[in-house]
């Protein structure tokens, strides 16, 4: 398989090495120092593209592979916004695509417990839930990708939660949190690579689902082995179609 790296910062070297240990090749490399040569002709050198880039860069490098009819993996977050829009952009266009907050194994098993965690708790009201979210000073936006995907899967499961808002602890503050408001806390320390944890606390007791990364090395498989599913594929996927969770 043929592979365009967009975005070749710590997360991309990561990924290069697993790809090459997995029997690949790495044919594009695009990095802030040559945004120029991420053209239709570049690109249509590789079978599929791995974007781990920046918010900002994500949806220009999203729609020139749609140009290219390239496959893409997008482990790059702050774009969710537009998601819809890209969503319909790619199926009119017959292109591919696959997403997710997060492509590491562990963290896609922890979504899972975590969403049938919610699903019980909801017949339980003296448990207030929130979530915590830890990564490194580097990251640029704020909930990570992760904490926004644990808490809408909770606010689906849980009936006394309409939404979450955002604290980033030092920087910003909501205030008040409202009952049916769910919040994601989030904090950003030095070489840490990714804590995310659900608190359900009562005045009787505490419990914690947790999942703490060691090193980004499980985020860099993950994208590889989602982009080696993708192969053959056509339509928009999220990185849960790849698991086959009941």
């Amino acid at each position: 398989m043929k592979i365009a790296l967009l975005g070749y910062g710590k997360m991309g070297q990561i990924i290069e090495r697993f790809a090459l240990e997995r029997g690949h090749e790495v044919v594009l490399k695009i990095n802030i120092d040559n945004v120029e040569d991420l053209t239709t002709a570049n690109l249509s050198k590789a079978d599929v593209a791995i974007d781990f880039s920046a918010p900002d860069a994500a949806l220009s490098n999203i729609y020139a592979c749609f140009d290219a009819n390239l496959p893409v993996v997008v482990g790059t977050t702050g774009w969710y916004g537009q998601l819809q829009d890209v969503k319909n952009e790619c199926l009119s266009r017959n292109n591919t695509l696959l997403y997710g907050s997060n492509f590491s194994i562990g963290v896609n098993l922890f979504f899972h417990m975590s969403k049938m965690m919610a699903k019980l708790m909801n017949d339980y009201p003296a448990y207030e839930v929130q979530v915590e979210e830890i990564h490194h000073t580097q990251k640029l936006d704020s909930p990570s990708g992760t904490a926004m995907t644990l808490a809408e899967d909770i606010i689906e499961q849980m009936d006394r939660k309409k939404e979450w808002v955002n604290e980033l602890v030092g920087v910003q503050s909501e205030g008040v949190v409202k009952k049916d408001q769910l919040l994601i806390e989030s904090h950003r320390i030095e070489n840490v690579p990714g804590t995310h944890t659900v608190l359900y606390s009562s005045e009787v007791d505490e419990i914690e689902l947790k999942h703490t990364a060691h090193n980004r090395s499980g985020f860099a498989l993950g994208a590889v082995v989602a982009a080696e599913w993708l192969q053959n594929k056509q339509g928009f996927y999220n990185i849960a179609d790849i698991f086959n969770f009941k």
